[in-house]
């Protein structure tokens, strides 16, 4: 119970917040602190929004106030001792919940990992995993996916060591500074389930979002054991000792031999960059600049500035330096779908901060709210209809849809435009591309002094960029904005698993295959987070796939130290069918449209970035290893057991 003296401030201070807090997320609270029907019934219901996560639910004012006062009421009772009504919701409650929440049905096969989800906001750890006290974990990075993995296996009393080449942690999130740098998943669903965000920006930008991991880091008691500027060059299988040896860079430039049983890569897929192929653009008479690789020193303000690409980078950079300039130029190869962006750099009130932070319960179920809307809702219409009449604009009636909205956005965006109009529009269907946010993208290129050239650059001369429409552009600063090579995934370091087969040869350079994206049959004891076919192509927490992809892993070093097991390998026709199976789905689904270039698809038109499975499926795909599909090496004898651990 709170102390009385506390009762006043903090009522005052939740007062503050509730008339900027999201109202469906407030009628389930107020079912869970009070467990009255009464919230989850008409006039409550909330009206379906288009955009987002519907702050005001579409309430009429009055109704909007009815709900703001007892919110208050079950807050202050709750901070006073009142018991939770419903402390452990049901299956059936949460479905019930949700569907009114959302003003749409939530299947019902939704509600374990919605209870999933709960158990670990509110800080549940997974079960304990017993190993041998000489068996080690590598853990290559410290990004994002790197320190969950850490974080869990420290939880779990698993001994590892970790290396990050950098200096510090927070991965892609440390290196890339660009201008407008940010994240288009919102903040609060962009966090680890076990540990909220406290955002400032309903939607942050990259120093906030590095801070947060780092953040996180030192938390949960990993940031110092971290062995920092420290580079995987090379991992090797020895299948004699059947360990890991990893060949390591150190900060002074001389190399270690690390030898562990396990290894898990971390190393993300956003960090090779990927240069376009122009001819001169290494001559360019003038400073050039990567997204991937910004250089603050260079200078923009006052300056001809010229843009390669338009994708998720440059709709970020351009917005954001546009007024810096006196000239922008964007070279641009292929239309993009960008859609309404209500939240862009809207701060989260600081009194919401509080509410969220202080109300553990309102933020878990505000987080389970956007995790619907952002995870699973579209899925469903990136599925091609074979009977759909109009394959060539769009795959499904729904996606029509989406055209048409999307469509209908733009020409208010750039209304009185024809000519910008016919160059941003795209033939293809909304999110067979990656699916853009609208930074101020289109308000962007209605600035004077902005020019949005339809067309490739084919190649550079001084400080002229000619276009293979045959135009040319003078520009004083280059900025590159092409994106990575993202199809050759794990390509910082050089794997070599069983018979000195390297991950490059079994997956002939970019056609990278992997089963449940974390396992490759050939490479015993080895796992990788972000692996092939993993990536939210339909908007989404990639975070939660991340944990979700560790959790299998516990559950396979959990089976190791309880069967005794000192090798598990993926078994090659498990591997085998289960990537045959994602690519049929994938013929199925939006990603396999002919009618646009991504880099879902490697050289041979396979989808290697993009998950087919609805997040649900994969969560259940992941929840526990089958054995079944492993070839597993057991010694039974706890001395050969422990020697054999140890590469004796």
């Amino acid at each position: 119970m709170a102390d009385s003296t506390d009762l006043v401030p903090f009522r005052q201070r939740i007062a503050e917040a509730l008339p900027s807090a999201n109202i469906p997320t407030l009628l389930l609270l107020l079912y869970q602190f009070t467990g009255q029907e009464y919230w989850l019934n008409p006039p409550f219901i909330p009206v379906k929004s288009r955009w987002d996560e519907n702050d005001s639910g579409g309430l009429a004012i009055e109704l909007q106030t009815d709900v703001r006062d007892a919110a208050l009421a079950a807050i202050m009772a709750w901070r006073q001792g009142a018991h939770v009504a419903k402390p452990d919701l049901s299956a059936e409650e949460l479905i019930r919940m949700l569907t009114m929440s959302e003003a749409e049905p939530i299947p019902p096969e939704y509600a374990d990992m919605m209870i999933h989800k709960l158990r670990r906001y509110s800080g549940a750890v997974p079960d304990p995993v017993c190993l041998p006290e000489d068996f080690h974990v590598l853990i290559i990075g410290a990004g994002m996916s790197g320190l969950a993995a850490a974080i869990r296996l420290r939880q779990l009393g698993v001994s590892y060591i970790q290396i990050e080449k950098q200096d510090r942690t927070g991965g892609v999130w440390h290196s890339h500074y660009y201008p407008g740098c940010g994240v288009d998943t919102p903040g609060h669903l962009y966090s680890y389930t076990f540990a909220g965000g406290n955002w400032s920006k309903f939607f942050p930008l990259q120093q906030e979002i590095d801070d947060y991991f780092n953040r996180v880091a030192r938390e949960f008691g990993i940031e110092s054991s971290i062995r920092y500027s420290t580079e995987c060059l090379v991992t090797r299988y020895d299948e004699e000792s059947r360990t890991w040896h990893s060949r390591l860079r150190l900060p002074d430039g001389t190399e270690e031999t690390l030898v562990t049983n396990v290894v898990i890569s971390a190393v993300g897929g956003f960090t090779t960059p990927k240069w376009p192929s122009i001819p001169g653009l290494g001559d360019f008479d003038g400073p050039v600049v990567h997204t991937s690789k910004w250089d603050p020193e260079v200078t923009l303000d006052g300056k001809r500035v010229a843009v390669i690409g338009n994708g998720a980078s440059a709709m970020q950079v351009v917005p954001a330096i546009a007024d810096r300039v006196s000239a922008l130029t964007i070279f641009q190869r292929s239309r993009q779908w960008a859609a309404p962006f209500p939240k862009f750099r809207m701060p989260v009130p600081e009194p919401v901060q509080f509410l969220l932070r202080e109300v553990p319960h309102y933020e878990w179920l505000y987080r389970l709210r956007l995790s619907w809307i952002f995870d699973s809702q579209v899925h469903a219409a990136l599925q091609k209809d074979p009977a759909w009449p109009h394959p060539d604009r769009s795959v499904n009636a729904v996606n029509d849809g989406h055209r048409e909205t999307y469509t209908r956005y733009i020409e208010e965006q750039l209304a009185g435009r024809p000519d910008l109009l016919a160059k941003v529009i795209p033939p293809y269907p909304p999110f067979g591309k990656r699916m853009l946010l609208d930074n101020g993208w289109y308000k962007t290129l209605l600035k004077p002094h902005v020019k949005l050239v339809d067309s490739a650059a084919a190649h550079v001369e001084g400080k002229s960029i000619h276009g293979i429409n045959g135009d040319t552009h003078e520009a004083d600063v280059l900025i590159v904005a092409s994106g990575y090579d993202i199809t050759r995934f794990l390509l910082p370091v050089q794997v070599i698993g069983r018979n000195g087969v390297t991950v490059r040869e079994v997956w002939n350079d970019d056609d990278c295959q992997a089963y449940l994206g974390t396992v490759v049959a050939g490479f015993p004891n080895f796992f990788m987070l972000y692996g092939p076919n993993t990536a939210l192509g339909h908007r989404g927490n990639f975070i939660f796939t991340i944990e979700s992809q560790i959790d299998y892993v516990l559950s396979i070093l959990r089976q190791m130290g309880e069967k005794k097991l000192v090798e598990v390998e993926c078994r090659q026709d498990v591997y085998h069918r289960y990537n045959r199976t994602i690519q049929e789905m994938h013929q199925d689904m939006i990603w396999s449209h002919p009618g646009m270039s991504t880099y879902f698809r490697n050289d041979r038109g396979r989808i290697v970035t993009n998950s087919p499975w609805r997040l649900i499926d994969y969560w259940k795909l992941t929840k526990e290893a089958d054995l079944g599909d492993y070839r597993t090496l057991a010694i039974s004898a706890p001395d050969r057991f422990e020697r054999a651990v140890n590469g004796s």
